[in-house]
């Protein structure tokens, strides 16, 4: 599942920086993942390149931890809206 997060109302404590910010919990609720999808950007990734997102939440769903290795999401910055 996914969260649309339209009121920014998760993504503050979260301190998300960008659009999209990928944020993988375990079972316990605690984020295990932060990066990007793949290394994919305006185009589709190269065939046979790493699915970072897919990968990492496999790994958590087997292990209940992300991998030790996380590259930063990319993109726009969040316009942030006043806060309620």
């Amino acid at each position: 599942p996914y969260l649309y997060d339209e009121s920014q109302a998760v993504a503050r404590p979260y301190r998300a920086e960008c659009t999209p910010d990928y944020f993988g919990l375990n079972a316990e609720g605690l984020v295990q993942y932060r990066g990007r999808l793949d290394e994919g950007r305006k185009d589709p990734p190269r065939p046979g390149v790493r699915r970072e997102l897919l990968d990492a939440m496999r790994l958590v769903a087997r292990t209940g931890a992300g991998p030790a290795d996380q590259i930063p999401s990319i993109g726009c910055s969040l316009k942030w809206k006043d806060a309620a």
